[in-house]
């Protein structure tokens, strides 16, 4: 991790505890958003730990191909979650960095509103790696080890949790944007990503407690 308290960390390469001492201080990054695309990486890796379990089950040899394929979603979504939560976070800083300048600075006028867009598309992309995410567990419904369904629901609940976390980051920076059509198009297309997302999650946990 960098020394320049501007640079985001590495979160992929720290150690819970300093990660969480990160998340404590007094610095803008790592935040929530950040916060969003690690909690995809922890529900990636408890599907994936849901899955190691139920490979090479004899009772579940119907479903093995299935259960290889989603391990090897399972590997790529959790890769891709940190690099998500670091994204977020260098979006964060660009936007900060233009923010704290005088609305008259030529370097704001002229970056300002390309930083909101990648201040909304960071989050956007973690909503998006969430429905991923949702959309495999799902499978997994019924199909994987019994011993680990807890782990199951608790994987959905938190790849729920982190897309509308992401939401929200999405939300408090679309009325920074000044194109209308722009601001309707982004508000329509992650406001429905969102609703999909709480249903997926929804069903997926009603079908296995019922």
């Amino acid at each position: 991790m960098s020394e320049d308290p501007t640079d985001p960390p590495g979160l992929g390469t720290l150690p819970v505890a300093r990660l969480l001492e990160e998340l404590g201080s007094a610095r803008p990054i790592p935040g929530g958003g950040s916060v969003a695309g690690i909690t995809n990486g922890l529900a990636a890796g408890l599907g994936g730990m849901v899955v190691a379990y139920s490979l090479g089950k004899p009772r579940l040899a119907e479903h093995q191909s299935m259960l290889e394929e989603a391990d090897r979603t399972l590997a790529g979504l959790r890769e891709r979650s940190i690099e998500e939560a670091d994204g977020d976070a260098r979006a964060y800083r660009s936007l900060n960095a233009l923010w704290t300048l005088d609305r008259d600075d030529p370097q704001r006028i002229e970056g300002f509103q390309s930083a909101v867009e990648g201040a909304i598309a960071a989050p956007g992309a973690i909503m998006e790696t969430s429905a991923e995410l949702l959309d495999c567990l799902g499978g997994l419904a019924g199909r994987s080890a019994r011993h680990l369904a807890s782990d199951l629901a608790i994987a959905v609940e938190l790849a729920a949790t982190a897309g509308r976390a992401a939401e929200r980051n999405v939300a408090v920076n679309l009325p920074l944007l000044e194109d209308d059509a722009r601001r309707a198009e982004l508000d329509g297309r992650y406001g429905g990503l969102g609703q999909r997302i709480d249903e997926c999650a929804r069903g997926i946990i009603g079908n296995m407690d019922g």
